[in-house]
């Protein structure tokens, strides 16, 4: 009988083994897929499990006591907030900065820049919500420097997070300011870039530098740290290369 339930509880630590659980931004959805296999032709033993949502509301529950070991955000704000409580046990680093472009289903004129949203075409604009999501700060920072914000703020349309805010450019919206590695995606090859997409100009907001750190609960964890070791290796910066960010 012991011996059974020895098995049984070596069973359960063998099946256990080798699984972390990472919080990563919705602007890294698309790139976290292809980020995932590389590491497992390097580690096949380790299996990640995803969570996704905006960088803000992943915070609120890391501080809440979510069972996350890794976080992967969109800014340096919430992981720097993270290292100062000391629910993130590293400095946060820099693993990769990303930038905003418009996207509309609609053929679009690009070369007017920033004032296409003057056009009287454009009725609802997507953006990120900029209370949980850094891309949405970036939207709206463009937008003040444009001096567009006040005369445009009553058409915006909200998306809880990056990922949602493309949802809405392509749904309920005329245009949206997005992040751009979600237009790198096999699903939006589609669009193409200067009929449906371009960048938004880079001078109007503040880069977005994104952080990582590794949280408390993964503290110690071997294979926590092989897969933050392998988010900062050449391999992981070709893939998010691929995906539209700029990384050192």
């Amino acid at each position: 009988m012991k011996r059974a339930l020895l098995g049984i509880l070596l069973s359960l630590v063998t099946l256990n083994a080798g699984e972390i659980k990472v919080a990563v931004a919705a602007n890294v959805s698309y790139a976290i897929e292809p980020l995932k296999k590389a590491f497992y032709d390097l580690h096949p033993d380790t299996k990640i499990e995803v969570i996704l949502g905006s960088s803000g509301k992943l915070t609120a529950q890391i501080k809440n006591g979510a069972p996350y070991e890794f976080f992967m955000s969109a800014d340096m704000k919430y992981p720097e907030a993270l290292y100062g409580e000391k629910i993130a046990v590293t400095e946060p680093v820099v693993y990769a900065q990303g930038s905003l472009a418009f996207l509309s289903v609609k053929d679009q004129n690009y070369t007017v820049g920033m004032n296409i949203l003057e056009s009287k075409e454009i009725k609802k604009i997507a953006i990120a919500n900029p209370q949980t999501a850094p891309y949405g700060i970036a939207a709206v920072e463009a937008l003040k420097n444009a001096k567009m914000y006040e005369q445009l703020k009553e058409m915006f349309v909200y998306g809880e997070s990056v990922s949602q805010t493309v949802i809405y450019a392509t749904t309920a919206a005329d245009i949206g300011l997005i992040a751009k590695s979600s237009l790198f995606s096999p699903q939006m090859s589609h669009y193409k870039e200067g009929i449906h997409w371009s960048d938004v100009d880079k001078g109007l907001y503040t880069p977005i530098d994104q952080g990582m750190v590794i949280l408390k609960k993964g503290e110690g964890n071997p294979e926590v740290k092989a897969f933050y070791d392998f988010i900062l290796s050449d391999k992981a910066k070709e893939v998010l290369r691929s995906f539209g960010y700029k990384v050192k």
